[in-house]
């Protein structure tokens, strides 16, 4: 329970003794005007001053009143019409109805917090031969060696040195089948050891870590509004100057048109102020976009914020990257075609001159690389020193990165140019066209066509799952990649996507993006799916961008709106259908809170309402809201 709510506990207890005591005395007793005055003063102001200072801070801050200022007017009233005992009982119930609200906020923010706790509490710190410490995770230092037990918490990112097992990442990913590691296995904080004694590195800090950046990321998501919590607050604005105008319209209008007394009617305009309070809808708004929010979090979505649930709701069109989105991004050397050189040398001189790049196509050639060698000792052939990698690297020298192009280096005084076909007319070079399926790695040594090398990828399991459910639903599908056409419309073809363009640059990219936006029509979105890592201009740049396997990157954390945790572009299906859900949660408790308000406005009009009746309905709407949004913290997982 947080402080204030704690406070408005006190608060309502001491407020209902001292009532109670007004109550006992006033029923049991003769006593003057002047006594019971004070002694039904005594509980209103115990109970409403909180609500008072809330009221003058927002005049000091020169905000619009709220719902406060329609409790104020409307008990303050009653109490000098003579009214004592509802005037007090209206304020019970409005500040037990604020106590159970901030009792429910709070318990859905813990639990948000508890469904997806992924912060470690301790860790054991390697500090001598045989040796170890318990610390907290925030001591840790860089390059530091931890030990990591069966059930233990990850405590920050690690890389495997000792040991193999499996680790449970369901708490990050959503994912439930289990991870086996081996030593040089990178590992992120809040995952779970589950069989064997592990020792690792540290590799980041704990504020740096996974589980600490996810866990701020989450918490901060429940500050960004929403447009419907935005309306909310619009409404209320609108809503309490049109309330407090009705109020004096039947204080002052019927008394001079139907008979009656005019303290009635008096009476019944401080009825309709507290019967309007919307208490209950400005509550279950943020309670629905939360526990939204926390569902997505549970399912391995992490949503930067409500307003983007409502955004992802309107997206018409659904742009994808190719490699490492909608294809696993993990490639295999299908074939070497070498020009005037051996086959095993055309291998060599792309694997050194990509011996830096992170990309993926690098990686494969590398592998690729190590394979030729360890194939070559089984056999019994030379496999010295000079071919495992160490020498030959020292004899490569001015590595250069070409974005788009592919990369340049020096090997052996020898200038190597490996990429894509645009590099080799760049350089002008002559190569050998390629008509196969794959992705064609050009070399050059000193501007001749050395040969290319074929690279394929996998399309990921799930990837026509995510097609088919767009699909039916009648979305639009863009994929985007600087790979050839050839392989693009591979790839689209079997996923059945609409449009594909390829051979782009990463400029290109985002121009092609701003197109796509430009002409959706009002109200539409456009949503990139990348994999965050080299596509973040686009994924800033979107409507809503959303980062694929999001787990460690820094740049998905930074640029993407959305990030799937895991690789599984099928789990944005749990992103929509969750947003949906969410924004049906808003719209029911939206009309079911404004026509309960109507309804008691007129009620209280014709006088068929007590005070009490009023603020005791309104209670029971914010309840009813409060459940129908809290179960959007459970909402399930499910197949399409």
């Amino acid at each position: 329970m947080t402080e204030e709510a704690k406070t408005k506990g006190i608060e309502i207890g001491a407020g209902v003794i001292l009532y109670v005591t007004a109550w006992g005395v006033t029923s049991y007793y003769t006593v003057s005007r002047n006594v019971e005055i004070v002694l039904f003063l005594l509980p209103y102001v115990v109970l409403s001053v909180t609500t008072y200072w809330d009221l003058v801070s927002m005049l000091i801050r020169k905000q619009f009143p709220d719902e406060n200022l329609l409790m104020v007017i409307a008990t303050a009233g009653a109490f000098c019409i003579g009214r004592h005992h509802e005037a007090v009982a209206a304020m019970l119930f409005y500040q037990v109805g604020k106590f159970i609200e901030e009792i429910s906020l709070s318990r859905t923010r813990k639990s948000i917090t508890e469904y997806i706790d992924i912060r470690p509490e301790y860790a054991n710190l390697k500090v001598g031969r045989n040796e170890e410490k318990i610390v907290p995770p925030q001591e840790l230092k860089l390059r530091q060696v931890i030990v990591i037990r069966p059930g233990e918490k990850i405590p920050v990112d690690v890389v495997v040195t000792l040991g193999t097992g499996t680790v449970d990442m369901k708490a990050l990913t959503g994912e439930s089948t289990p991870k086996a590691v081996k030593p040089g296995d990178r590992l992120y904080s809040g995952s779970i050891n589950l069989n064997s004694v592990l020792e690792a590195r540290v590799v980041r800090l704990y504020d740096d870590s996974t589980a600490e950046k996810i866990m701020r990321l989450v918490e901060d998501a429940g500050e960004k509004k929403a447009e419907n919590i935005r309306f909310a607050d619009k409404f209320t604005r609108l809503y309490t100057p049109i309330v407090i105008l009705l109020a004096l319209l039947t204080v002052i209008l019927p008394p001079m048109i139907f008979d009656g007394e005019r303290q009635e009617w008096v009476y019944r305009g401080l009825i309709l102020l507290v019967a309007a309070c919307p208490c209950g809808l400005m509550v279950s708004i943020p309670m629905a976009f939360l526990g939204g929010i926390g569902s997505a979090s549970r399912q391995g979505v992490l949503i930067k914020g409500g307003a983007l649930l409502e955004k992802l709701t309107q997206v018409d069109t659904y742009v994808f990257d190719k490699t490492g989105t909608l294809t696993e991004g993990v490639f295999h050397v299908k074939e070497i075609v070498p020009e005037k050189m051996e086959a095993g040398k055309l291998l060599q001189l792309a694997a050194l001159t990509e011996m830096y790049s992170t990309h993926p196509i690098a990686v494969s050639l590398r592998d690729a690389y190590e394979k030729q060698i360890k194939e070559k000792a089984a056999n019994g052939k030379q496999a010295d020193k000079k071919q495992e990698g160490q020498p030959e690297a020292a004899k490569v020298r001015g590595i250069e990165e070409i974005p788009g192009y592919g990369v340049k280096a020096y090997i052996n005084d020898h200038e190597v140019y490996v990429g894509n076909a645009r590099l080799m007319n760049r350089q002008g070079v002559f190569y050998q066209p390629v008509r196969d399926a794959g992705t064609a790695v050009h070399v050059s040594v000193d501007g001749e066509y050395a040969g290319y090398i074929l690279i394929s990828d996998i399309i990921r399991p799930d990837a026509g799952k995510l097609m088919k459910w767009l699909r039916k639903r009648e979305l639009s599908t863009v994929m985007l990649t600087g790979d050839n056409e050839r392989v693009a419309e591979a790839v689209a073809s079997r996923l059945k996507i609409e449009s594909v363009y390829a051979e782009l640059m990463p400029e290109d990219k985002v121009d092609l993006l701003e197109e796509f936006r430009e002409n959706q029509m009002e109200g539409e979105m456009v949503a990139f799916v990348g994999d965050g890592i080299n596509d973040a201009p686009v994924l800033a740049r979107a409507d809503i961008g959303i980062a694929m396997g999001g787990l460690g990157a820094d740049a998905a954390l930074e640029a993407a709106d959305i990030i799937l945790m895991e690789d599984e572009p099928s789990r944005i299906i749990n992103a929509v259908r969750i947003a949906k859900a969410t924004l049906r949660s808003v719209r029911q408790n939206m009309v079911f809170a404004i026509g309960m308000k109507v309804i008691l406005i007129v009620l209280a009009f014709f006088g068929l309402v007590t005070m009490q009746n009023a603020i005791v309905a309104d209670m029971g709407v914010m309840l009813i809201n409060i459940l129908n949004s809290f179960w959007m913290m459970k909402y399930p997982e499910q197949g399409v």
